[in-house]
C-alpha cells in the first residue's frame, strides 16, 4: 500500500503503558484520600483510546461532573509527571526500528485522545523525536479523534494517509477522517473496518512497503 503519510495512535499501537498510567492515577488518588477510586491495568484496557471526559465518567461515576473532570485532569497531570520520572520500558518490541524503516518513505505523525504532554512523553521515552513530523491530541483540540486527524492533515498538507490503531474507536476515527484504517492487532481491541492487519510492529513494514 502506498501512502504519503502514516498517522499512529499511541496506546496499544506504540506502547502499553497501562500499568504505569494506573500507578500515576493511583498516586494522585491516594494523595487526595480517594483510594476507593484506585484503578488497575485491566480496567484501563477498555478505556484507553477514549477522551478524558469518558474516562472520568467510567472511573469516577459517583462524583458530580464539577468534581469528576477536574479530578481527572489532576490524575492525568500526575500521570505525565510519573511517566517522565519512569524509564517507561513499555514500548512494543521493534516499534522504534519499524518506525525508523517507515520514515524513509513516509512522513510519520501521531494523533491520540490523550491529554497534552502525553505524546511528547511517548516520543521522548521511545526515542521517536526525529522520526515524527507532527502530533496532535484531544488536549490540543478538545475535539473527537476523527476531527483531530483532519486538523492534523490540514496543518501539515497531508494528501494521502492511513491511520494505524488498535480499537474500534480508532477505526471509527479513521472513517470519520476519510482515510483507511490499519489494525494493530497486537494492541487492546478487536475492531472492524480495517484494510490490513499487523500482528506485530514488524508487519507494518510489509504492509506499507
Amino acid at each position: 500500500m502506498r501512502f504519503e503519510s502514516l498517522i499512529f495512535d499511541i496506546d496499544g499501537t506504540l506502547w502499553d503503558s497501562r500499568s504505569l498510567v494506573a500507578e500515576g492515577y493511583n498516586i494522585q488518588l491516594r494523595d487526595e484520600g480517594l483510594e476507593r477510586f484506585c484503578t488497575d491495568p485491566e480496567t484501563l484496557k477498555s478505556l484507553f483510546g477514549k477522551v478524558m471526559t469518558d474516562i472520568a465518567d467510567a472511573l469516577f461515576p459517583t462524583l458530580p461532573p464539577e468534581q469528576r473532570y477536574p479530578l481527572m485532569e489532576r490524575c492525568m497531570l500526575r500521570e505525565n509527571r510519573y511517566l517522565h520520572e519512569n524509564p517507561c520500558l513499555v514500548g512494543y518490541p521493534g516499534i522504534r526500528e519499524t518506525l525508523e524503516t517507515l520514515s524513509r518513505n513516509h512522513r510519520l505523525f501521531i494523533v491520540s485522545n490523550s491529554q497534552r504532554g502525553y505524546p511528547e512523553v511517548c516520543m521522548e521515552k521511545l526515542g521517536l523525536g526525529e522520526l515524527i513530523s507532527g502530533h496532535l491530541c484531544f488536549g490540543d483540540t478538545q475535539a473527537p479523534k476523527g476531527e483531530t486527524i483532519r486538523i492534523l492533515m490540514e496543518r501539515h498538507g497531508i494528501t494521502s494517509a492511513a491511520y494505524i490503531g488498535d480499537t474500534q474507536g480508532d477505526a471509527d476515527a479513521a472513517k470519520d477522517a476519510g482515510i483507511p484504517f490499519v489494525w494493530a492487532s497486537y494492541g487492546f481491541g478487536e475492531p472492524t473496518g480495517w484494510i490490513a492487519r499487523a500482528d506485530s510492529p514488524k508487519d507494518l513494514e510489509e504492509i506499507f512497503r
